[in-house]
């Protein structure tokens, strides 16, 4: 799942570029020819409405939504366990509500052959089918953690459904953040953190060569 989620998040960094670069030229355009490239903001639109789903599984895959564990953390191990479970299953119900709301939504697209009330008048069955494409990969993603967390659950295997679903703990967190550091400062062969150097005493103060006068 990770490499499938990593694939998702790489196709909406490339959309939310082009879109940053498309944004970036009609603003340097209409400022210095007063000219307009026509259909930036209908583009934007539709490009974040197909990057939601994507964005989703990658913070649903790499556990990176916000969770308020104040309470949870405080709770017994198997009621932490069945709760991240009931996240788990509460998240896959979600993603199953939404794909039948975008279906619903083509559907009617298609049926009235809607188009955007644009100048472009732009038929909106071609982006709302991306849109679709792009909410089927986040439901396949939820379905299969959905899966597994009640699998966890049947077999009552409360140490990996903590493992796998929980929210990070302080530890984890700093783990993360130390491990990152260091894969950055082996890419950069350079400490990014600063060292003592060897020429300063231990309370503080440069040691003085060659004796003091």
């Amino acid at each position: 799942m990770t490499i499938y989620a990593r694939i998702l998040g790489m196709l909406f960094g490339a959309m939310m570029l082009l879109l940053a670069l498309l944004i970036t030229v009609e603003t340097v355009i209409r400022k210095a020819f007063s000219m307009s490239l026509g259909g930036v903001d209908e583009l934007g639109g539709y490009a974040i409405a197909i990057a939601a789903p994507l964005a989703f599984c990658v913070a649903m895959v790499e556990q990176s939504h916000i969770r308020i564990n104040l309470v949870h953390m405080r709770l017994p191990f198997r009621v932490q366990a069945v709760l991240n479970a009931l996240a788990a299953l509460t998240l896959g119900l979600l993603a199953a509500f939404l794909l039948y709301f975008t279906i619903q939504t083509v559907q009617d697209t298609r049926l009235y052959g809607s188009i955007a009330q644009t100048p472009r008048a732009t038929p909106l069955i071609y982006p709302q089918t991306v849109w679709l494409i792009a909410m089927v990969a986040f439901t396949l993603a939820a379905a299969v953690l959905t899966a597994q967390a009640m699998g966890l659950l049947a077999k009552g295997d409360w140490k990996a459904l903590n493992r796998r679903f929980g929210p990070s703990s302080t530890q984890d967190e700093l783990a993360a953040e130390l491990e990152d550091l260091k894969q950055r400062e082996q890419q950069s062969d350079e400490p990014l953190l600063d060292e003592p150097q060897a020429d300063e005493s231990p309370t503080g103060d440069p040691a003085r060569k060659g004796g003091q006068s």
